[in-house]
């Protein structure tokens, strides 16, 4: 039987990081200690003007190509979760492909489910392993998001920040990904939306993120807490079987209700919020990154990653590292 396992990790975020004093003296009406209490964020990473999602994502994609032991010419497949793509058209994914030199034909596409991104760009690239069509994936979920913000919004603009995050993807005949499961409810879109589009032109609606907190909130620890039993269910393990629990990093507030709610104890829920913010299909993979090169992960540990996001999207995987 062929399975899937996560070869390798990397991650990168552009420029210096930006405090949340540095927000007032830029103008934004808030304060270090309301923007903490609230969210758990200090800082957060903003890309400079011309710096794209793909240019994340290929520094991000280095880094996973390097700790697999491989080189670009061995993946046959990139799916780039983004809501931020560089163009309409080519996809992200195309041209992360050609910076990476990679000319050997293998598939690259683009893929939206915001937050959920990761999780989503995961399974798929899972089953195309496990078909037997493609050997190596490159995964990457890569955010901008500091294009869609409203600067003078503080309820959202405080939150979110820019990066990207990749894993290698590999067949192997050791089981790696565990079970997935993935979800949608578009009836819930006008909760967390940029309801805004590009015609003629001209950008027609609102060109910004809008989102209602508090349902957001509510929507997010419930989906969460009820995916992470859904992929535990599917692989036949309990809540202590599970060495660590790795969800989308939007707000602390909701990483620990969830994590809470689950019965995971704090120290076994890696959080790193606090350091680049809400950084979209980005924040699962960043955080995964950072917690294998501490020391935290390591190889035969079972991690369960998750994430939530507008449209409404959830989903989770349960993997072995």
């Amino acid at each position: 039987m062929i399975h899937a396992r996560v070869a390798g990790t990397g991650s990168f975020l552009p420029g210096n990081p930006v405090t949340n004093n540095d927000l007032v003296a830029r103008g934004i009406d808030t304060s270090d200690e309301w923007v903490v209490e609230r969210t758990g964020i200090h800082q957060r990473h903003l890309a400079a003007p011309e710096v794209t999602s793909s240019e994340l994502a290929y520094e991000a994609s280095l880094r996973a190509i390097a700790a697999a032991g491989i080189e670009p010419s061995d993946i046959d497949l990139i799916i780039v979760a983004t809501s931020t793509p560089d163009y309409i058209f080519p996809s992200t994914a195309a041209l992360l492909q050609a910076r990476l030199g990679i000319t050997n034909g293998g598939a690259a596409f683009d893929l939206q489910a915001v937050c959920t991104g990761f999780a989503y760009a995961l399974a798929t690239a899972e089953k195309f392993i496990r078909s037997g069509s493609h050997k190596r994936a490159l995964v990457v979920g890569a955010e901008v998001f500091s294009r869609i913000l409203d600067w003078n919004d503080r309820g959202t603009c405080v939150l979110f920040g820019d990066g990207a995050g990749a894993v290698v993807l590999e067949a192997s005949d050791k089981p790696g990904i565990l079970a997935t499961a993935l979800h949608a409810d578009g009836s819930h879109n006008p909760i967390l939306s940029v309801p805004g589009q590009i015609n003629r032109g001209e950008v027609v609606g609102d060109p910004f993120l809008r989102m209602d907190g508090q349902a957001v909130f509510k929507f997010a620890v419930k989906v969460l807490v009820d995916v992470a039993r859904e992929v535990m269910a599917e692989a036949g393990v309990g809540i202590g079987d599970v060495d660590w629990l790795i969800p989308h990093q939007a707000n602390i507030r909701i990483i620990q209700a969830t994590g809470k709610r689950l019965g995971v104890p704090v120290e076994k829920v890696i959080a790193t919020v606090g350091q680049h913010g809400n950084t979209s299909a980005a924040s699962i993979p960043l955080a995964l990154d950072l917690a294998v090169r501490d020391g935290r992960i390591q190889r035969g540990h079972r991690i369960l990653l998750e994430g939530v996001g507008g449209g409404f999207t959830w989903g989770a995987a349960l993997l072995e590292f």
